[in-house]
């Protein structure tokens, strides 16, 4: 066997294992890993929480029943993230033409002592119809994070001023309520959009 053949076999061994290894780092370490049961978002049916809509209607998890939905947690002051975020979920809706009417869309904010009902009502005014804007006092705004296994925390800046660090996914749950997904800052559209649609199929198929 000549060296060339040697070299050209060594070549394609090597790469064999480090794919597999890729492979195996992206199904228990990697993106492709499922999240530990600890980190997981709880069920929609065991979280308890009531927070106020834009509208001024009162709503907890048990509106998010019956359709897909799609979580963000932010805040109106957020100069990045949520802009961003929202604008990509803007999106996303877009892209589901009338399927958007099968998808409850809830952006949550982690700083209600700014984000009143007003104030959300008029920041989701600038994104997709589709989103609504919840807000609830500090000790029901723990309540929903923690069920969602979301972080927030306020930070100072100058001027006696502060903004809020939070998690940056979007938490998809089918419609019965138990988590499916998370969608992460700044994930492509390509990926995105057929994890909605595959939650939406599911739910599609259970009710056919």
């Amino acid at each position: 066997m000549s060296r060339r053949t040697l070299l050209t076999y060594g070549v394609a061994a090597i790469s064999v294992v480090a794919f597999t290894l890729f492979i195996g780092w992206w199904r228990v370490d990697g993106p492709g890993a499922p999240e530990p049961a600890a980190q997981r978002p709880l069920p929609l049916t065991q979280m308890d929480f009531q927070m106020t809509d834009q509208g001024g209607a009162t709503v907890g998890p048990a509106s998010l029943l019956g359709n897909p939905s799609m979580v963000f947690f932010g805040f109106t002051y957020c100069p990045d993230v949520c802009p961003t975020t929202l604008s990509d979920i803007s999106g996303w809706l877009d892209d589901l033409g009338d399927d958007v009417a099968d998808m409850n869309v809830v952006f949550i904010t982690v700083d209600p002592e700014r984000d009143s009902v007003a104030a959300m009502a008029e920041y989701v005014s600038y994104f997709h119809p589709a989103i609504q804007g919840w807000s609830g006092t500090l000790e029901e705004t723990e309540r929903a994070a923690a069920g969602f296994r979301a972080s927030y925390a306020k930070v100072a800046t100058e001027g006696d001023d502060y903004t809020m660090n939070h998690t940056a996914s979007v938490f998809l749950f089918d419609a019965e309520g138990q988590f499916a997904s998370t969608i992460d800052y700044h994930e492509p559209r390509e990926f995105a959009v057929p994890k909605i649609r595959r939650v939406l199929a599911r739910a599609e198929e259970e009710t056919s």
